[in-house]
């Protein structure tokens, strides 16, 4: 993990390996952002202009290599666009600062430490850049430069993967301020999170199945003071959780539901949060085509985002309790497997017809929905990679939001906003309800092919608690990149929907839900 350290130097004292500055589009070329003072009378006022001669423009995401010239400290400054110059007396969006942050962090990798000069005007605004520098700077390399010949030749000969920037020095951000050091530990309790949500989504599914998932997660709860149940095959066999066993009888991987507990002496208020972990989903006999397959790892992204809130909420010593059930199976084609047309009983007693084993996502959750209601929680979030139809509707980079309380559904709209995680409220149309009616079951798990991603949600409807408030993320879309890095975005994992639990836990402790 990447270094934090809150800078006591200036820009022009600091040592390091480069300088990162902020530059804006304005409406007659590139503009200096503040924070760069020292820096632009460096380049004696020019810097602007000397941007604007190499093409650079203060667009989002552009970055730009300069020598640095005499009176620095650093050999290299880096400019990182911001986008358009804020209207009069505004300041840059968090957003926008965090993007910049890890485009920069990414164009240092390999180097050791670097200087973080974006525009500070806020106690919000530094956690946004130490944020964004952090999640940029992460790299998934555990199956990378291993021991053969060739590998270590080309690793002596800087050929192999580059290091993360090693060291990230945020200037600006009040050092000795208790609330900025206490931005500066929240930045980084809650990225070391959201990277171990994305190395347990960029695991092959060869070592990453539902029993070493649930090993991972026991051993973070020793570490972290969080109580760990892991409910076996033969625990769940008892238990009656049909969708969970139904959907993982194919796989010689069995299935695992596992329950974390954080819990706080004075806590007021329960927030339960519920994952979808299909560790590999081939889509079972309903078998995706070629095409579909190669990135399935991800459909755990869900219980990775869960796993890691309730962690990050025991780091940050949040005053709520957060519990977590992930839900975990292995969706295989094989003897055993489930097959279209098959009757599951579900832990609550409904019966479910199977019409496609590749909507199995909705059979795990509803078992642990279920389950989770039973303790009767304040509050209950699932989080899945559930549909292609929500990409469909919402893209690649948001996430939709359902629920059966609007105030609800708003309120972590909001917190997603003020985050960073782009996402859009969703409504249950009570109509499409009906195109799930079985003539041999309670419900089946598929209903009309327009409007699929409300469907699943109405699905999952079907099996919270009564009186209980509940709202589905489908975060299909952002959970898994495959197209080149940007921002902070990595290629694959991206922990998607993380920030957004961890602040709804916070806002759940202070009872500040808007």
């Amino acid at each position: 993990m990447t270094a934090l350290t809150l800078s006591t130097a200036g820009a022009a004292t600091l040592r390091a390996d480069a300088l990162v500055v902020g530059v804006a589009k304005g409406a007659k070329g590139p503009v200096v952002a503040p924070g760069a003072e020292a820096v632009d009378k460096a380049f004696d006022g020019k810097l602007a202009t000397v941007l604007e001669t190499l093409g650079a423009s203060g667009a989002e995401g552009e970055v730009t290599k300069l020598p640095a010239p005499a009176g620095l400290k650093v050999p290299v400054v880096i400019a990182v666009g911001l986008g358009s110059v804020p209207e009069k007396d505004a300041a840059f969006d968090a957003e926008a600062l965090r993007r910049a942050a890890g485009s920069a962090s990414r164009a240092l990798a390999g180097s050791k430490k670097a200087g973080f000069a974006l525009p500070v005007a806020s106690l919000e605004d530094a956690e946004a850049v130490a944020e964004g520098a952090l999640l940029g700077a992460y790299a998934f390399t555990a199956y990378q430069g291993g021991e053969d010949k060739l590998a270590s030749k080309d690793k002596k000969n800087g050929n192999g993967p580059k290091s993360p920037l090693a060291e990230v020095a945020l200037l600006g951000a009040k050092p000795r301020d208790k609330a900025f050091k206490a931005a500066a530990e929240r930045a980084v309790a809650v990225v070391e999170e959201i990277n171990r949500a994305r190395d347990l989504i960029n695991t092959p599914p060869n070592d990453l199945y539902p029993e070493s998932f649930a090993a991972v997660a026991t051993a973070a709860g020793k570490e972290h003071g969080i109580k760990v149940q892991v409910f076996d095959e033969k625990a769940l066999v008892k238990g009656g959780f049909g969708g969970l066993l139904g959907v993982g009888q194919g796989s010689t991987h069995g299935p695992r539901l596992v329950k974390l507990a954080y819990t706080h002496p004075k806590a007021e208020k329960t927030l339960a949060l519920v994952g979808k972990g299909i560790t590999y989903d081939s889509g079972g006999i309903s078998l995706k085509p070629a095409g579909h397959n190669e990135t399935m790892k991800c459909d755990m992204s869900g219980a990775a985002a869960v796993f890691a809130t309730v962690v990050a909420a025991a780091r940050l010593g949040l005053q709520v309790n957060v519990t977590g059930w992930l839900a975990l199976a292995e969706n295989m084609p094989s003897g055993n497997a489930t097959r279209p047309g098959d009757v599951l009983r579900m832990y609550s007693g409904k019966t479910v017809e199977v019409l496609n084993t590749d909507a199995e996502g909705r059979l795990v959750l509803a078992d642990a929905l279920t389950r989770a209601s039973e303790e009767k929680p304040d509050a209950i979030v699932d989080v899945a990679t559930l549909t292609g139809a929500m990409v469909l509707a919402l893209g690649h980079r948001t996430f939709g939001i359902m629920a059966n309380d609007d105030a609800f559904r708003t309120s972590i709209h909001e917190i997603a906003e003020e985050v960073g995680e782009a996402s859009w409220p969703m409504p249950l149309p009570a109509d499409l309800r009906k195109g799930m009616d079985s003539p041999t079951a309670d419900i089946a798990n598929m209903g009309e092919r327009m409007g699929g991603g409300l469907v699943a949600g109405l699905f999952l409807k079907e099996f919270v608690g009564e009186g209980i408030a509940w709202a589905h993320l489908d975060i299909a879309g952002p959970a898994f990149h495959e197209g080149a890095p940007y921002g902070y975005t990595p290629k694959g994992g991206t922990g998607s929907a993380v920030r957004t639990l961890v602040k709804l836990a916070e806002r759940t402790a202070t009872g500040d839900l808007g």
